[in-house]
């Protein structure tokens, strides 16, 4: 899913880069001075060594006592309050309920229908709509990061532990979403379906790096601002889609986004329960990510073409055409921050650490900081000249950035 924020990443990089290196030093010297404790199948230990520094950041980051944390969730917490936010298979809709049957004698009239319905889907929207799809092929990779997180994962592939179910339920929840949006612009004959492949491919291949450092509290703060970003994408996607005369894709995107919703409140949920539980940890936690800044999970797609024709970076060029769009803007991001802000009532939090608090007063200030970088660049992009690119998914036709 799209992020239009490429002018506060600009000016926010160094800072960033800066406050991530202090943070880095002070959770190094957590882990290694954290308390060592046996080493369990559940249970991933600070390393007795010292802290392995990787990328930039501290793998491993969390202490013995926030693991214990968020281990207490698994006692009744998290069957009662966030298990329930998944759905019965039966209960589902599945991508043959929105795709024309291909065992029906009048299959190809059906194709037809839906091709007059996509024929008015303008390129930029098109490009939107295949970065959104791209990323949610990427799926492996999601299943993967959440498996990373320690206290967590799924340590056997098939545990009965309610992390290990979450997780899998949620990543099978989450494999319908690429599924019907693949097979449908599939039929449309709208999209350079090879190159979209590639694009996948690649992707998956390439993984991510949200900066999680193996620690659950941030990875959830990740996951939480994630699926809110996603749900506002496919709910955009889906009444733009209604706007260019496609109902049938309306629904589902709006299907998409209603799922992405449920996963939304499942994460926040999480949170909801290390606040709870230990609210400088996860004001320290979420701080932190909004520090390092969210990263997309696509921001490393690649179809092998776009840089060598352009000289541009795909995923910030599809980032581009998203904020043209409205699909998904900085001031979407700003808006999930400030809702996240108050969701966790982060300005009423007391009794907090020193770091905590720092944390808490540069969150709070944030939202604004970014709405004001944002509107700077957009008044710098109105003023100047629209640039456009060509694009392999909409066979390298030229959409405006």
């Amino acid at each position: 899913m799209a992020l239009g924020q490429q002018a506060m990443q600009r000016k926010g990089a160094l800072n960033a880069n800066r406050a991530s290196r202090k943070a880095c030093v002070v959770r190094a010297q957590a882990v290694a001075s954290a308390p060592q404790q046996p080493a369990s199948a559940s249970q991933y230990v600070p390393h007795v060594q010292g802290p392995i520094i990787m990328n930039g950041q501290v793998l491993h980051s969390i202490t013995a006592e926030r693991l214990d944390v968020v281990r207490s969730l698994e006692d009744g917490y998290l069957q009662t309050q966030v298990v329930p936010l998944l759905k019965p298979v039966d209960k589902c809709w599945q991508p043959a309920d929105f795709l024309p049957p291909s065992e029906d004698p009048d299959f190809l009239d059906k194709v037809h229908e839906l091709r007059k319905r996509a024929a008015n889907l303008p390129d930029d929207y098109l490009v939107v709509f295949a970065g959104d799809m791209i990323t949610e092929e990427a799926l492996p990779t999601y299943m993967t990061m959440l498996n990373t997180l320690d206290g967590v994962r799924d340590e056997t592939g098939a545990s009965q532990t309610p992390w290990a179910k979450w997780t899998r339920e949620w990543t099978a929840e989450e494999n319908r979403h690429g599924d019907v949006m693949n097979k449908y612009m599939y039929l449309t004959g709208r999209v350079n379906m090879k190159a979209i492949e590639v694009t996948v491919q690649n992707l998956i291949g390439s993984g991510m790096d949200p900066k999680t450092e193996n620690n659950p509290y941030l990875g959830f703060c990740y996951t939480s601002f994630q699926e809110r970003a996603t749900k506002v994408s496919h709910g955009n996607t889906a009444r733009h889609a209604l706007e260019h005369g496609d109902d049938v894709l309306a629904k589902i995107c709006g299907s998409i986004a209603s799922d992405e919703g449920r996963h939304e409140i499942a994460y926040c949920k999480i949170m909801d329960g290390l606040f709870e539980r230990d609210p400088s940890g996860a004001m320290i936690a979420f701080g932190d990510m909004m520090k390092k800044q969210i990263v997309m999970p696509a921001h490393l797609m690649n179809d092998n073409a776009h840089l060598a024709n352009t000289g541009r970076n795909l995923f910030q060029d599809f980032s581009a055409v998203a904020e043209n769009t409205g699909t998904y803007t900085a001031m979407d991001y700003a808006d999930i921050m400030e809702h996240l802000v108050g969701r966790w009532d982060v300005k009423n939090l007391s009794g907090l650490s020193g770091d905590a608090a720092a944390m808490q007063e540069y969150v709070i200030k944030l939202p604004d900081r970014i709405r004001k970088l944002a509107e700077k660049a957009t008044a710098r992009r109105k003023k100047g000249k629209v640039v456009h690119a060509p694009f392999s998914w909409v066979f390298n036709r030229e959409v405006a950035l």
